[in-house]
C-alpha cells in the first residue's frame, strides 16, 4: 500500500484527494500539509481520509518513513524547492501544473528524479480524455490525414478578484497569467497530437484586470514543417467556448468531436464530401472508451508505474515541452520577433529570474488576500467536451 502526502489544500487539493480515493487498492492518503493546518484538517474532514493527519511544514512531511508519494498542489513558484526535496528524499512526485517556473527548474526536477530513482510525473490530465484520446489516435494513425492548420481555443473567464489571492497575477510567483495558468492545457494537448514547432511568433496583453501584472489575453502562431497552428488565449471570454481544430488534407477533425469534410467542384469550390466524414466517424466510433478520465486516470497510471505494472505516460520531459512554449510565447512577446526552438540554456528566457525581469507589468498588484472564503471551482467548457 504506497502512502500519499498531499502538499497544498488548496482547491485543486480536492481534485487529487477524490483521484486517490479511486485507488483505495494501491494507497492511502496519509498526511495532507498546507501553511493553514485547519484547512488541512477540513479537507480530511470532507473527504473522510481515514488516518490522515494534517501538518504545516512539508519538510515535515518528506522525511516519514510511510510516505512513497508525494502530490504537490502549490503555486508555481514553489514545485521545484518541493519536488526535489521530495525526490532526495526518495519519494516519486506528482507535480501540479505548470510544472515549474522555467526551463531551467524543469531541468533541475527531471534530474534530480533520474539521479535518485524515482518518478516525476506533471499533471497533464487532459490527455486522459476520451475525445481528446480519439483524435490523436486519429492523427498517429494518419486516418485524419496530414495537419494543414490548427486552431486552438483556450478561452476562459475570471473576474477581476481571481487576482486578489496573494500568489496570483504577479510574474514573480505564478511565472505567468493566462498563458501559463490556463493555456497550459491546450499547449500540453497541441505538442502531444503534433510535436513541437520549430518557430514561434506572439503577442500579449492585459485588458481587464487590473490587479496582476501580467498577461490576461495573448495570441500565438506555431510554424511546423508544412504546417501552421494558432492559440487564442484569454480570461475574457465569457461563453468560454473552447476546442481544437485540426484542418487536415483530408478533413476537419476536432475536439469537441466535429469531423467534416469537402470535396472539389469542377471549379475547385467546396462540396460535402459524406463519405469522408462517414469513413472518419467509423474509425472515431470504432476507438475504446477510456475507462478512467482526468486526474483519476494519471494517478491510477502514475501508482502502477509505481509498483512496476506499467510504464509511466507523462514524465518530467513532457512537462517541460509544454514550458518550452510557454517561455517561447513570452519571449516572442516581449522581443516582437520569431522565436526559434529550441532554447537554450545561454538564453535569459531559460531561467526564471532573468525571464521575470523582462517582461511587462500591466498593472500592479494592489490587493492581496491569503485565501477565499469559497474555494468553488468552475470549469466552464470541460477540455475535450
Amino acid at each position: 500500500m504506497l502512502g500519499i502526502a498531499i502538499i497544498g489544500a488548496g482547491a485543486i487539493a480536492n481534485v487529487h484527494a477524490d483521484a486517490f480515493l479511486q485507488h483505495k487498492d494501491r494507497c492511502q492518503v496519509r498526511v495532507v500539509s498546507d501553511l493553514y493546518v485547519e484547512k488541512a484538517q477540513a479537507m480530511i474532514d470532507e473527504k473522510g481520509l481515514t488516518g490522515a493527519v494534517a501538518c504545516r511544514d512539508y519538510q515535515d512531511v518528506i522525511s516519514r518513513d510511510d510516505i512513497d508519494v508525494v502530490a504537490i498542489c502549490l503555486p508555481p513558484k514553489t514545485h521545484c524547492e518541493v519536488a526535489i526535496a521530495a525526490l532526495e528524499a526518495g519519494k516519486h512526485v506528482l507535480v501540479e501544473k505548470p510544472m515549474a517556473t522555467s526551463l531551467e527548474e524543469c531541468d533541475k526536477m527531471i534530474e534530480a528524479a533520474k539521479k535518485n530513482g524515482k518518478l516525476l510525473s506533471p499533471v497533464a490530465q487532459n490527455r486522459y480524455k476520451t475525445p481528446n484520446y480519439k483524435v490523436r489516435e486519429l492523427l498517429e494513425s494518419k486516418a485524419a490525414g496530414r495537419p494543414l492548420h490548427i486552431t486552438v481555443n483556450s478561452l476562459w473567464w475570471r473576474g477581476s478578484n481571481y487576482y486578489d489571492i496573494w500568489w496570483r497575477g504577479t510574474w514573480n510567483t505564478e511565472c505567468g497569467g493566462c498563458v501559463t495558468s490556463h493555456a497550459v492545457h491546450h499547449l500540453d494537448l497541441l505538442q502531444w497530437f503534433v510535436g513541437m514547432p520549430t518557430r514561434v511568433t506572439a503577442v500579449i496583453n492585459n485588458v481587464a484586470h487590473d490587479n496582476s501584472e501580467c498577461e490576461d489575453i495573448g495570441i500565438a502562431i506555431f510554424e511546423y514543417e508544412g504546417m501552421l497552428a494558432q492559440l487564442a488565449v484569454s480570461l475574457v471570454s465569457h461563453d468560454e467556448d473552447a476546442d481544437i481544430i485540426i484542418q487536415t488534407d483530408k478533413a476537419r477533425v476536432s475536439v469537441p468531436w466535429k469531423p467534416v469534410a469537402s470535396k472539389p467542384l469542377p471549379n475547385g469550390f467546396p462540396q460535402p464530401n459524406e463519405e469522408e466524414v462517414t469513413a472518419l466517424q467509423s474509425v472515431y466510433d470504432a476507438l475504446p472508451e477510456l475507462e478512467s478520465e482526468g486526474h483519476s486516470a494519471q494517478i491510477g497510471n502514475f501508482l502502477r508505474a509505481i509498483i512496476g505494472e506499467e510504464e509511466l505516460l507523462i514524465d518530467g520531459y513532457e512537462g517541460r515541452k509544454t514550458m518550452e512554449l510557454i517561455m517561447a510565447i513570452y519571449k516572442a512577446s516581449v522581443t516582437r520577433l520569431p522565436v526559434t526552438l529550441p532554447i537554450t540554456k545561454d538564453d535569459t528566457f531559460y531561467r526564471h529570474e532573468t525571464m521575470a525581469a523582462q517582461m511587462p507589468r500591466f498593472f500592479q498588484k494592489t490587493r492581496s488576500i491569503e485565501n477565499f472564503t469559497d474555494n468553488t471551482i468552475t470549469l466552464g467548457r470541460d477540455v475535450g467536451r
